[in-house]
């Protein structure tokens, strides 16, 4: 494999077994420091003569055995810290039948609490549980030998040995696995956040596609076919007529695009409240459909079952809108001559909204299509949680669309 600049570059070799053992063997900078110092301060108390027991039955530099050798398990007291307690367990009990030093204890209680601290989670859950067992079984039994109170100090001096140093272990284990899985919630959050906020840039996207093709591509259609006629047919009246037509829908459409960019221009400012357009506008809606479809021989009706004062959430309203919009755009694209019907009507729970109109092959000029109308209509429906269909029925083609009355955003 070769760098960037042309020489050859290793590939990083694999782990293997030899690798796993020299990072065994290759003690922590911290680790060797207080093997160091708990030999050397060892080696202090037993020059000066101060031992931890009375014991007699070896010679005084025996003490120094299993303090040496503490101070070697010392070093992998976080590379393997199982090995080391057991090791060392052997190695204090060694230490109680010399003179004893206290160094040799106090790196005991280090070994015990690493093994806690660094060790499986298996010892970690069982070593507090075990160590604490043995003390009260060690103080119980001292005082049952003894019998005097000041047998109930051996089971002190024990618990501070062994149980202590695994119980401050495991607390330090628990408060660390705490923090760990906190920062782990946290990043998931962030995570989360970040596929949230990434989503909602698309959902606004598409909802800003959706409006600016609904407003605009009606007119801009109307523009096509008419100036298409007026080229093909050529006579003066009828030119004169078009470019009306024209002028017309280039001046509304210009005026919807103005506002469009000034909502997304001003989104952080404060705006005055903007009319949304409600199906009491479609009379208002069909009459610009009649001046946009009278070159094309199509007739607009209106049949409006609604019951008078029967009012509608505003985003079921918009959408119920802009679907007969896009449905008469459509119509004035492609339909053949003939009768576009619009029907609305209510229910207690449900508002239908559906747009015939003439299907066949049409002679006259067509503006040229590529789907989205029909996309845009769909998403609509499905964001408020309805059903949408537009299909070829025969010699008409038939858009029917089912909302909510009461608004029900589903997610995405």
């Amino acid at each position: 494999m070769y760098d960037g600049i042309g020489s050859r570059a290793e590939a990083p070799a694999a782990p293997t077994v030899l690798d796993g053992a020299v990072k065994i063997f290759r003690p922590h900078r911290d680790d060797v420091l207080l093997a160091a110092a708990g030999v050397t301060l060892g080696l202090i108390l037993w020059s000066l003569g101060v031992y931890s027991n009375g014991n007699r039955l070896f010679p005084p530099w025996a003490a120094l055995v299993p303090l040496l050798a503490l101070g070697v398990l010392g070093l992998f007291r976080r590379t393997c810290p199982e090995t080391a307690m057991n090791l060392g367990t052997v190695a204090i009990v060694a230490d109680q039948f010399t003179v004893g030093n206290l160094a040799s204890i106090l790196i005991f209680t280090d070994l015990m609490y690493a093994a806690v601290v660094y060790g499986r989670p298996a010892l970690a859950r069982r070593l507090p549980i075990v160590t604490g067992l043995l003390t009260v079984a060690v103080t119980i039994t001292a005082v049952a030998y003894f019998r005097t109170p000041q047998a109930l100090l051996i089971g002190i001096v024990f618990g501070i040995v062994s149980f202590g140093p695994a119980l401050t272990g495991a607390t330090l284990r628990n408060h660390r696995e705490a923090a760990e899985a906190a920062r782990l919630r946290a990043e998931q959050t962030a995570l989360l956040a970040e596929i949230d906020r990434a989503q909602a840039v698309v959902a606004e996207r598409a909802r800003m596609a959706r409006e600016l093709h609904d407003m605009v591509a009606n007119h801009l259609s109307a523009i096509a076919i008419h100036s298409t006629a007026a080229l093909s047919i050529g006579t003066p009246e009828t030119s004169r007529e078009a470019l009306g037509v024209i002028r017309e829908n280039s001046v509304q459409g210009l005026a919807e695009m103005r506002r469009l960019i000034g909502l997304l221009r001003d989104a952080g400012a404060e705006q005055e409240p903007v009319a949304v357009p409600s199906l009491d506008g479609l009379e208002s809606l069909l009459a610009q459909a009649r001046v946009n479809g009278k070159a094309s021989g199509l007739d607009f009706r209106l049949e409006d079952l609604r019951r008078p004062g029967e009012a509608l959430p505003a985003p079921v309203e918009l959408a119920a809108y802009r679907i007969v919009q896009e449905s008469l755009t459509n119509a004035v694209k492609h339909a053949v001559p003939g009768t576009v019907t619009v029907r609305v009507e209510r229910t207690d729970t449900e508002v239908r909204v559906s747009v015939d109109s003439p299907y066949g092959d049409r002679p006259g000029p067509r503006a040229p299509g590529s789907g989205a109308g029909l996309v845009g209509m769909r998403e609509r429906t499905e964001l408020l949680g309805g059903e949408f269909e537009a299909a070829r029925a025969g010699a008409r083609w038939q858009v029917r669309a089912v909302l909510p009355a009461e608004e029900k955003v589903v997610s995405a």
